[in-house]
């Protein structure tokens, strides 16, 4: 017999029992409280981070203009034929079911014309992740086919890019048709039909009013995938638009001003992570504006008077450094460029040498317009005064090797201002080897010209070259010779600078300073005060600076070798240039000018070289590169000066 009733209320066991259940059912309790009342955060994220989805918007990029508001680079609207996959489930299933039942028949089939073969082992079974695939590509197929029969655009859409899409992309709208043309729009808005799943998304692309003016200026941007890092870490996925990264040009240079605010969507998803409410919205917006210092209608001149040759030219605004105008040829359309580069369109333009940009990307042998360092140089040491003469018969001989001058028959007795007016060799010759490659190296580096010039463009050329004996000596290995002294002085030989930094140069002598800092960007009138160029002066007292730019003012005179620059009214200093160039194992040559105007008020300076692409190409500063040079200044004359 027990020693206890089992009915009775004192029993020990049933007293254990109870107030064990008691116990556990507080903790049970406790707990639940705990997870609701004081855990329930990481419980709303761990939800949050299984049913919501974020989809970052990128902002439009900013406007550029040029210096008197014309717009250079705008947005305009990029259509293209999208479908939201979640509203195609149900014929995903329909045409799924379909391909089973047919993949089964044909099984079926199979075993009744082989049973021998299917006594041992069991038939096989469908592939159902291929049906599942070849469904989708099924259904999306057909609404190609409709964009096709409606406005006849030939579109495919390979299944590699689906799935990817389906696995990577599913909540944005899966594009069929990109970059519709507003016929292609205005059919497909008028044919498809109301309930058709197919929808015209609407985004941004670059726009390019002049089309291929100053291409190498503006640059043209690329569709990147966005940096994220700065959203919520909060564990929910994202998805994102592409954006828009400037990749050459203004467009890379003031990227981050230009590029605009992105925001975001949030949306509730399903199980299978398709789309189901919409949680929050948030817009964005676009970039800043920019204003260049680019005078669209001064480079559509320049670019005009350089037509289809290839060459570059740069002018400048002498006091400030402001570039009006940045030309390299061959140029292409930077519409063709937008929204995206087709591969036909990339190798046409790497075909036509045209991705570069001949301003800056480039370094040359400045030829004869090299002389105006080299005058400045014996005009400091004191070589060179309003007496200094040298006679040219034509020919000038270092050691044993003979130097000729461009004039056959010599110049005879030569000045300064003459020998500047006709690009005498034989004087530079002579006085180059006075002043010795260790000055004119000096005075060369002096204007800059063995650095970049820091303008705000991408990829500006670090291949320059100021020669002197430690260079030679270090890059190709023999001793300087006088003979490398007298190529040097007359801008041939090693030497190599861009046609941007040419530009500054002349700006500089404009000024009587040794350096000109460029700049792409406007400046207002405010700061245009405080950025006013403000360098070292030169070095050269009144007199000397006076017989430089009666030389330089002779060059455009009737007997000057820049004569078909001279404009009425007009006093230009200049200097032309021809230098031989070995470019694609041709050896071809360069055709410069460098000038500025007025004299005794300079406003605006520039340089022009139009380089030879065939050895049958004989091109020379004064009747290539002048003539440019004139378009360019009478151009500006009838804009500002004449007013």
């Amino acid at each position: 017999m027990e020693k206890y009733d089992i009915k009775r209320r004192d029993n020990p066991r049933i007293l254990l029992f109870f107030w064990t259940n008691i116990i556990l059912t507080l903790i049970l309790l406790l707990g639940l409280g705990w997870q609701q009342f004081f855990n329930k955060n990481s419980y709303e994220d761990m939800e949050r981070r299984q049913t919501e989805r974020r989809i970052y918007l990128p902002g439009p990029r900013g406007d550029i203009y040029d210096r008197n508001g014309k717009l250079l680079v705008g947005n305009r609207p990029n259509y293209s034929a999208t479908v939201i996959l979640d509203d195609l489930r149900p014929e995903f299933r329909k045409e799924y079911s379909k391909l089973i039942k047919r993949s089964r028949q044909k099984i079926k089939e199979r075993v009744a014309l082989t049973p021998n073969i299917y006594k041992q082992k069991s038939p096989p079974l469908p592939n159902y992740n291929e049906l599942k695939w070849e469904a989708r590509s099924n259904v999306i197929q057909e609404y190609l086919d409709v964009i096709k029969s409606v406005c006849g655009r030939q579109v495919e859409l390979k299944q590699n890019k689906m799935i990817r899409h389906f696995n990577e992309q599913l909540l944005l709208p899966l594009p069929l048709a990109q970059d519709l043309n507003p016929f292609e729009y205005a059919q497909l808005i008028e044919g498809v039909p109301v309930r058709s799943p197919i929808n015209v998304h609407t985004s941004s692309a670059r726009y390019y009013p002049y089309d291929s003016l100053a291409a190498h200026t503006l640059g043209y941007v690329q569709n990147v995938n966005p940096d994220l890092a700065h959203l919520p870490q909060d564990g929910i996925k994202n998805f994102t638009y592409k954006t828009k990264l400037g990749k050459t040009g203004i467009e890379n240079s003031f990227n981050r001003a230009l590029t605009g605010k992105g925001g975001h969507e949030i949306w509730q998803v399903d199980p299978l992570g398709y789309q189901n409410k919409q949680l929050e919205l948030i817009s964005p917006k676009q970039g800043d504006n920019l204003i260049t210092s680019i005078d669209i209608e001064l480079q559509k001149i320049a670019e005009n008077a350089l037509g289809k040759r290839t060459g570059a030219a740069v002018a400048i605004d002498v006091s400030t450094g402001e570039i009006l105008a940045l030309v390299s040829h061959p140029t292409y359309n930077l519409n063709d460029l937008s929204p995206f580069i087709s591969q036909n369109t990339f190798n046409s333009i790497n075909d036509a040498g045209a991705w570069l940009n001949r301003a800056v990307q480039l370094s040359y042998p400045p030829g004869s317009t090299f002389k105006l360092i080299t005058a400045i140089a014996g005009l400091k040491k004191g070589l060179i005064d309003a007496t200094t003469t040298v006679n040219c018969p034509g020919v000038y001989r270092v050691g044993n090797r003979v130097y000729h001058c461009h004039s056959k028959k010599g110049h005879g007795s030569v000045n300064l201002e003459k020998a500047i007016a006709v690009s005498c060799n034989v004087f530079f010759y002579d006085i180059g080897l006075k002043l010795g490659i260790d000055t004119i190296e000096a005075e060369a580096k002096n204007f800059n010209l063995n650095h970049k010039t820091g303008i705000e463009l991408p990829y500006e050329t670090k291949r320059l070259v100021i020669p002197s004996k430690t260079w030679k000596k270090e890059t190709i290995g023999d001793s300087w010779t006088p003979g490398d002294t007298a190529n040097t002085a007359i801008g041939q030989g090693f030497l190599l600078v861009t046609p941007l930094q040419m530009a500054c140069m002349v700006a500089s002598i404009a000024r009587d300073e040794i350096k000109t800092t460029p700049t792409l960007k406007a400046l207002s009138r405010q700061s245009q005060k405080s950025n006013i160029q403000s360098h070292p002066r030169i070095g050269l007292d009144q007199n000397k600076r006076r017989l430089l730019l009666k030389g330089m003012e002779a060059v455009t005179s009737r007997t000057g070798t820049g004569r078909l620059v001279d404009i009425p009214d007009l006093p230009i200093a200049g200097k032309t240039g021809t230098a031989d160039f070995r470019a694609h194992g041709k050896e071809v040559n360069l055709a410069w000018f460098v000038g500025f105007a007025p004299i005794n008020k300079p406003k605006i300076a520039l340089a022009v070289m139009v380089e030879g692409t065939q050895e049958s190409h004989d091109y020379h500063g004064g009747s290539t590169a002048g003539p440019i040079a004139k378009d360019i200044f009478q151009f500006y004359k009838k804009r500002y000066l004449d007013r």
